[in-house]
């Protein structure tokens, strides 16, 4: 058997993976990132006639505090951001929409909030803005609005806001501290979405560019089929005919995955409570159009459809041709509808109501249409039951985990971020203390 050593092996190349090794290679250290597919993960971006659809969309919350902020100055990422416009972003209300108050500006403009709940709601922003409100992990979100007698507005008001972020239809299932640490981030930003100029493959591809500019290797299509402990240490991953030896391992696996590799593991049973947890379904129908549709808006929501739209064109001008146009419809899937092909089909149906009502004329301008019919948004869905895996054991002091699976900050692709910045940290910060001594 081919055997290497390292510094640290990253296992899994999806933006985990990706983000962590080009970290680490970055600041001098030996790496080598494996993946048994195609780099990327669930953050991939397909060509088709011209058009560049994204699985799912290409958006990053809190820019301006965001972990990919964080890396893009530190390793000198070359990406190009677009932020999106507060007062295009709407709610649908049936005969009108209104604006979705994510920050003040938008406070002032909604319709759904008149008078003194304006001021209400205002209260509550400010609150959570300054750590005054967290929530409680045992209460979720609609708990505790109810213990706390809010006024039916502003109870609304947040209902609206727990679905729309969270990929949820079920309030009383997103835990209400997690509520308000999402908040908190996105009160306090000046730039609450911004999208990425190109799609994922801009950013895949400058990860790769840091990794190897420093030395660092990749290999593709490369599944480990096993590990070694040596008493508190993992000492190797394994191919059927390659050994990779290092001081440091950062898996950026599922945990379905990670149960399979750790099974003879110190850290076996500590897993297992993190293997059998659902992941967050939603079906997206993307539509190419050879001839842009103007609108007041770039987002819209519907609350009853549990349904909404995003004008990625608007956002990223390379991902339609000339006078093109894409448009992503994303609906929420309830646990009984993930395997359902009639429930799928309904969903499609919807979608293209939803499409006709706000984006009239698209069928005659339809170029190319893209559903994908329960497509993994995150690995774990934040219900009240369901926690993020921790990014260490100190059972394995030199084992980690990164992904939109583990603990970390924000939803969605910043937890893959954060996570995979702070392992990473930890490991320069052991690397230096360990000289030192």
């Amino acid at each position: 058997m081919r055997k290497s050593q390292y510094d640290a092996v990253i296992v899994g190349g999806g933006l985990a993976g990706l983000s962590s090794a080009a970290y680490l290679a970055y600041h001098g250290k030996k790496v080598a990132l494996l993946e048994r597919g195609k780099l990327g993960g669930r953050a991939m971006t397909i060509k088709l006639k011209g058009y560049q659809f994204n699985f799912g969309a290409h958006a990053i919350y809190a820019r301006d505090t965001s972990y990919l902020t964080k890396m893009e100055k530190e390793l000198g990422l070359n990406i190009h951001w677009e932020d999106y416009t507060q007062l295009k972003a709407k709610y649908d209300m049936g005969e009108d929409t209104s604006v979705i108050p994510s920050n003040i500006g938008g406070m002032l403009q909604t319709k759904l909030l008149k008078g003194m709940d304006k001021f209400r709601f205002a209260y509550h922003m400010l609150f959570t803005t300054l750590g005054i409100e967290k929530g409680d992990p045992n209460l979720s979100i609609q708990e505790w609005i109810e213990l706390r007698k809010i006024s039916p507005a502003v109870k609304e008001m947040m209902l609206n806001l727990a679905t729309t972020n969270f990929f949820s239809g079920d309030p009383d299932s997103i835990p209400s501290d997690v509520f308000f640490d999402y908040y908190r981030r996105l009160f306090k930003t000046s730039i609450p979405v911004s999208f990425i100029q190109g799609g994922w493959i801009v950013l895949i591809n400058e990860f790769k560019r840091i990794i190897k500019e420093n030395g660092g290797e990749i290999l593709e299509k490369t599944k480990i089929t096993n590990l070694v402990t040596e008493g508190e240490r993992v000492s190797e991953v394994q191919t059927k005919k390659h050994s990779f030896s290092a001081d440091h391992f950062i898996f950026a696996i599922p945990p379905e995955e990670l149960q399979k590799l750790f099974r003879e593991s110190p850290i076996k049973s500590d897993l297992e409570r993190y293997t059998d947890y659902e992941p967050t379904y939603v079906m997206f129908y993307d539509i190419g159009l050879k001839k842009r549709i103007e609108s007041d808006y770039t987002y819209i929501f519907d609350k009853n459809r549990q349904i909404f739209i995003t004008d990625i064109s608007y956002y990223d001008m390379e991902a339609a041709p000339p006078g093109g146009q894409i448009l992503q419809a994303v609906g929420y899937l309830k646990q009984n509808e993930i395997n359902d092909p009639e429930a799928h089909d309904q969903m499609r149906e919807r979608m293209e109501e939803f499409y006709d009502k706000h984006f009239e004329g698209w069928r005659k301008h339809l170029a190319i249409p893209r559903a994908s019919k329960k497509p993994v948004l995150q690995a774990i869905r934040w219900a009240m039951n369901q926690r993020g895996l921790p990014t260490h054991f100190t059972s394995l002091p030199n084992v980690y985990f990164a992904g939109d699976w583990c603990q970390g900050y924000g939803q969605l692709s910043e937890l893959s971020f954060s996570s995979a910045y702070e392992v990473s940290r930890k490991i320069l910060n052991k690397s230096t203390a360990t000289k030192g001594a």
